[in-house]
Order: C-alpha cells, then sequence, then structure tokens
C-alpha cells in the first residue's frame, strides 16, 4: 500500500523543509500542515468536484457543487449522474464542456475503468495519474490535487500550480517564475515530503501577494 499522511509523518517533513530559513518561518507562521487522508470519498466524485472548481472562484463553485450533490443526494453513485439529462446538468449552472466531463467520468465510473476507492488506495501516484487522465476533463494538475486531499499521499509535486511557482519565488526571493524542470530539481531535496512543502508554498503565495493556490 503507497504511504499516507499522518500526524507523524507531517511532523517529520516539517523537520525536513525546517532546513530551508523560508521554509521554516512559514512552518511557524502557520503551524502544521492539515492535509490528511479523506477516508470514504470515491475518485469519480472527487474529479466531479475538481471539474466543478476548474477556472471559477471559490464561491461560484462552492454553489454549484452544492446543487450538484443536491440533484444526485438520492443516488450518489455514478449511475445517478447518468440519469439526468444535459438540460438538469445546465441547469445546475455547469457549462456545456464541464457537463460532458462530468458525464464521462460517471460512465467511466460506472463500467468499472476508474477505480474505487479501495482499488485507488492501493494504486500507486503514477498508476492513478494514467487511470484518471483518460476520463474527459482530467488533467494531470487534477489528479494531483485528488491525490493530495483526497487521498493524503506525501510526495506529490504539482510544478505546474501556479500557486506552487509563485510561493517559490517568494521564498527564494526570485521574480521570475521557475521552469516546471527547475522546479523538479528544487524539489528532490525534499523527498519524500513534497506535498507538504506545496502546501507551504501555496501558504508563502497568499502571504506574498504573488497568487494563489488553484485549488485546496
Amino acid at each position: 500500500m503507497p504511504e499516507l499522511l499522518t500526524i507523524a509523518g507531517v511532523q517529520q517533513a516539517e523537520r525536513q523543509l525546517s532546513r530551508h530559513p523560508g521554509l521554516a518561518e512559514l512552518i511557524s507562521r502557520h503551524g502544521p500542515c492539515p492535509i490528511t487522508p479523506l477516508p470514504g470519498v470515491q475518485p469519480w466524485l472527487a474529479l466531479c468536484s475538481a471539474v466543478i472548481h476548474q477556472q471559477l472562484a471559490g464561491r461560484a463553485a462552492a454553489a454549484i457543487e452544492a446543487r450538484f450533490r443536491s440533484r444526485i443526494s438520492t443516488a450518489p453513485v455514478p449511475a445517478g449522474v447518468l440519469a439526468l439529462s444535459d438540460d438538469d446538468l445546465r441547469g445546475i449552472g455547469l457549462s456545456r464542456q464541464k457537463a460532458a466531463a462530468i458525464r464521462d467520468i460517471a460512465a467511466r465510473a460506472a463500467s468499472g475503468f476508474l477505480p474505487d476507492r479501495a482499488e485507488a488506495d492501493r494504486l500507486t501516484d503514477d498508476e492513478l495519474v494514467s487511470r484518471l487522465t483518460a476520463a474527459r476533463g482530467v488533467g494531470r494538475w487534477t489528479v494531483e490535487m485528488f491525490l493530495i486531499f483526497t487521498l493524503g499521499r506525501p510526495d506529490v509535486w504539482p510544478v505546474d500550480d501556479y500557486g506552487v511557482r509563485r510561493g517559490w519565488c517568494v521564498i527564494e526571493a526570485n521574480p521570475g517564475l521557475p521552469r516546471a524542470r527547475e522546479l523538479l530539481h528544487w524539489g528532490e531535496a525534499w523527498r519524500p515530503w513534497r506535498s507538504v512543502l506545496a502546501w507551504y508554498l501555496w501558504r508563502a503565495a497568499e502571504d506574498g501577494s504573488t497568487g494563489t493556490p488553484a485549488a485546496q
């Protein structure tokens, strides 16, 4: 089984990250990283939530997601989503593209192509990226957020995330956004706790008024 973040793991991560003065200051200011596995959340539903939140402000996305969950509350399974018409999905505020993506996610989950939670907990990060990005509207970043915030995987490193890149600029006092390759190299020193590192870089981006994480 892949490793999961625990309280002891977060403490170990923070000791390692504290070797960097900027990260040590962030840890002191913001306290322990709160990432922990969310038990029972099914991958297909987490992906639907991620799609809803793409390119939307937090309040607007939360309102649409609340309506979506209300519509499937009596059947919170993929078949419950597939029973909704396109008009139903559009009526809760989804764009045509997002409605199509959510329908595809539900169809792939119903067919067994997407793993359920028990299987997802057994698969490696790379295996999940490969499986889940086959669904419409689901890119690598979306799966990385699922790995961090739903499964609680400790060593996910979302180098394309805007907030992570801006947070790096803050703690390194560098005005230019780093390239993905540069962040990949820089992040090697912080294995196997790069999910925790990403969380603190999001905080750095917020504190520095240089951007915010795209999703949490």
